[in-house]
């Protein structure tokens, strides 16, 4: 039984797995979206939810801390320039995952993973 045993290890050591989320982390916030496993997608979702919300906090302490995870300084300034203040009424749920079907050469389950659009005031439902 594995009780207590929080997320996916995904076949890979601590180290390697966890800068393999920090590059997709990072790859995200740059392009808006990344085509990944099923798998990466759900971990690394909760990863850039935190990121997306230290943005919106907008303090120095919370742009040292995007820059534990986030490894480029270009991308920390457009999370918290651009990412922050568009989410700052939004109280959670910045990603969405769009299942994609199995891969050709393995048969895994891929998932497109991208920031959801905020819409303008006026243009809400």
């Amino acid at each position: 039984m594995a009780h207590r045993i929080a997320g996916r290890g995904l076949g890979r050591a601590t180290d390697h797995r966890l800068a393999m989320f920090r590059n997709q982390v990072t790859d995200l916030l740059r392009h808006g979206k990344i085509v990944t496993t099923e798998a990466k997608a759900k971990e690394v979702r909760g990863i850039a939810e935190k990121v997306i919300t230290l943005g919106r906090h907008g303090t120095v302490h919370a742009r040292r801390r995007a820059l534990r995870i986030v490894s480029d300084k270009d991308v920390v300034k457009k999370l918290f320039d651009d990412l922050g203040p568009r989410y700052a009424s939004r109280p959670g749920g910045y990603t969405r995952m769009i299942k994609l079907g199995p891969r050709q050469g393995d048969g895994a389950s891929m998932a497109q993973l991208e920031l959801v659009v905020e819409e303008e005031e006026g243009k809400k439902k």
